[in-house]
């Protein structure tokens, strides 16, 4: 037996196959995707058969099924970096690796590959999970495998296959940098913190190369490898604030559960991206193919707002100014939290290329997660 079949041999082991009808909505279905590349490419399986216990209200399954659309989204953008800086294997197949990105990225860590792979295989098992979850409720599970259209990177360990999204017309917000370690401004309160990047936040970026041409130059290919490194740690800030804060929409005790569960591995993600970002060497380089320059400092010689090694969250005003400052997670607000994580994806340029009726599925999916609210009818 091949390697290819023995991966989808295992994938099918990790979710087996239902045969059932479509759903009145294209984006909602019981075939399930398990992700991009090999995973996404042609195999489609659904929700194993488990059952949970007790209901589930419409408002809860509004916010599993648009945390089910995020977390494909994510497997999307792992996979791509998995095909050519992490490992390829059995868990997450697809690619064969481009040693010279991979080295690139292997200067803000030696076990880069690993990382990479291993939050690849989570966000796998986030939606796998999700849409199962859903499944045994007798709830649409999520598909978005119609919009598996954007092109895939020319270069060398790069499956050609269609793509949710696009990793290579970035613009990362880093602001995430500096309000984790502001004592005094949390977004929370309408605060805006500075860019610890400021031209990552300006003009795109390439996350990956583009084609081999993008690894010929070692100064802009580490500027590459810079800002994937930093766009890893924005992604994952991103999910860690999401799941905070739609768990306090929920009504039903096992729903919560699983937000809080998921959760907590979004906030390790985080953690650890953010300190493998911090090694990011200085460096000044300029796309050759579009002219946009980028910048990466020494983030060590502006004092504490930008410290590398502060990963921890700093302590800072929560709920009101007169309380005393404490250690969370920041934004948690609720209120438009699945549409600010649309907006947010949407301003960072993954979706650039896709159709309109790509965002209308999801901005559909974000309000029906941000109009829930505690309470409501079980199924």
């Amino acid at each position: 037996m091949n390697r290819v079949e023995t991966r989808e041999d295992n994938l099918e082991d990790r979710a087996k196959p239902l045969r059932s009808s479509m759903s009145r909505r294209s984006f909602l279905g019981t075939s399930l995707a398990v992700g991009a590349g090999t995973i996404g490419g042609g195999l489609l399986v659904n929700a194993p058969t488990a059952r949970g216990s007790g209901g589930l209200t419409r408002n809860d399954e509004a916010i599993l099924q648009f945390l089910a659309a995020a977390e494909i989204i994510e497997t999307d953008l792992w996979q791509q970096y998995n095909e050519l800086a992490g490992i390829q294997d059995s868990e997450v197949p697809g690619g064969t690796g481009n040693p010279a990105y991979t080295a690139a990225v292997e200067v803000l860590d030696e076990d880069m590959d690993q990382y990479i792979h291993d939050n690849t295989d989570d966000e796998i098992s986030h939606f796998t999970f999700l849409n199962a979850y859903l499944a045994s409720k007798g709830a649409e599970p999520v598909n978005l495998d119609q919009f598996r259209t954007l092109p895939s990177s020319q270069a060398t360990g790069a499956q050609q296959i269609g793509r949710l999204t696009n990793l290579m017309q970035l613009t990362v917000n880093t602001s995430f940098w500096t309000r984790y370690r502001s004592d005094s401004l949390n977004p929370d309160f309408g605060d805006t913190l500075p860019q610890a990047i400021p031209t990552l936040a300006v003009g795109q970026h390439t996350a990956i190369p583009r084609t081999d041409a993008d690894t010929t130059d070692p100064n802009f290919l580490q500027a590459i490898a810079n800002t994937a490194g930093f766009h890893f740690a924005w992604v994952e800030q991103g999910g860690t604030s999401l799941y905070a804060a739609l768990a306090q929409r929920v009504t039903h005790n096992e729903v919560l559960r699983i937000l809080l569960s998921i959760g907590g591995t979004e906030i390790m993600h985080f953690q650890t991206w953010q300190d493998k970002a911090g090694n990011a060497p200085p460096l000044t380089a300029v796309d050759p193919v579009t002219g946009v320059s980028v910048t990466f400092p020494d983030l060590n010689a502006d004092g504490e707002i930008l410290q590398t090694n502060l990963i921890m969250p700093e302590p800072t005003i929560f709920l009101d100014r007169t309380f005393p400052i404490v250690s969370i997670i920041r934004p948690t607000e609720t209120d438009g939290a699945a549409m600010g994580t649309v907006n947010a994806f949407t301003a960072d340029g993954l979706f650039i290329g896709q159709p309109p009726e790509f965002f209308a599925v999801l901005n559909e999916l974000a309000q029906a997660a941000d109009h829930a609210r505690h309470g409501g009818r079980g199924r």
